[in-house]
């Protein structure tokens, strides 16, 4: 019997986003590029950006004819300082992850005519006035001699407006069910062209509401949710019946029609799983974002 989808949405908020596309000798390599420059970015409550491999390129439509991935990179709109920190995430993560990376080389995927980082230049600095201009690939790039050859890196990368914060929760009979059926819809999710999943695999298992008892802490665990206070006193627990585990994805992307198919797909991918009671989300009521992604197609704005 499938899933229980609850009538509600997800609400995302408005966020600012830049892609990179990185390519490299062979899978291998291209993985281990992809994980590095991806990592410690799950959450923007205390990580410096959002990142995640948002598609695989085939070498027919690389620059270089490679293997490639599109990494993307999210801050809040919200955030003050929103473009320097960025643009400081992507520097920090390109100059520490890729450019130490065997065999990679880095390529702007948005448009750069107006909004844009010169992450290419900031990064050849590296060269130590060995650096030099050049045209690659049909592409303005910068090169910097590195001890095992060369390291090319694109000198503009554009940035825009994208989305943070889409999410599903799965709410399982058992632990297994509830990871399998996050598992299955992170796949789907991924199906569809453009979107992220910023946390581990894809999944997180530790939803948060927005504040805390403790001043310093903007974010805290969902107490409501949580099956172990589920009798305790002082708790009123949300959980529907027969339910002993809760997962989470977050599908951050470019505009809501595309996070509302990536959600969508998550949930065709899902809601089948033996023992996956409910299929639900979390929101704010419009406090965080104004942005809602239906769980149900029909409530979804054209």
């Amino acid at each position: 019997m499938p899933a229980t989808i609850d009538n509600t949405y997800a609400e995302a908020f408005r966020s600012i986003y830049s892609e990179v596309l990185v390519t490299a000798r062979d899978s291998q390599w291209l993985d281990i590029a992809a994980r590095h420059a991806t990592g410690n970015a799950s959450s923007s409550i205390l990580c410096d950006c959002e990142a995640g491999v948002s598609r695989v390129v085939p070498p027919s439509e690389t620059p270089d004819g490679r293997p490639g991935v599109v990494l993307q990179f999210h801050v809040p709109r919200f955030w003050k300082e929103r473009e320097q920190k960025l643009e400081r995430a992507q520097l920090v993560r390109i100059s520490q992850n890729l450019l130490t990376c065997p065999t990679t080389a880095c390529f702007n995927v948005l448009p750069a005519a107006e909004k844009w980082f010169p992450l290419g230049r900031k990064v050849a600095y590296f060269g130590d006035g060995h650096q030099f201009k050049a045209e690659r690939f049909g592409r303005r790039v910068r090169v910097i001699p590195i001890l095992s050859g060369e390291f090319v890196i694109e000198r503009r990368f554009g940035w825009a407006e994208g989305l943070m914060g889409g999410n599903l929760w799965f709410f399982g009979r058992t632990a297994d069910a509830a990871l399998d059926a996050a598992v299955k819809a992170a796949a789907g999710a991924r199906t569809v062209s453009g979107v992220s999943l910023p946390f581990p695999g894809g999944v997180a298992s530790s939803g948060s509401k927005a504040g805390s008892k403790y001043k310093f802490s903007i974010a805290s665990t969902y107490a409501e949710y949580c099956p172990t206070l589920r009798d305790k006193p002082g708790v009123e627990s949300r959980l529907p019946e027969g339910v002993t585990s809760v997962q989470e994805i977050i599908i951050n992307g470019p505009d809501l029609k595309t996070i509302a198919a990536a959600t969508q797909a998550a949930i065709h991918a899902a809601v089948d799983t033996p023992d996956l009671l409910t299929i639900s989300a979390g929101n704010y009521g419009g406090r965080l974002g104004k942005n809602f992604v239906y769980l149900h197609p029909d409530k979804q704005p054209t």
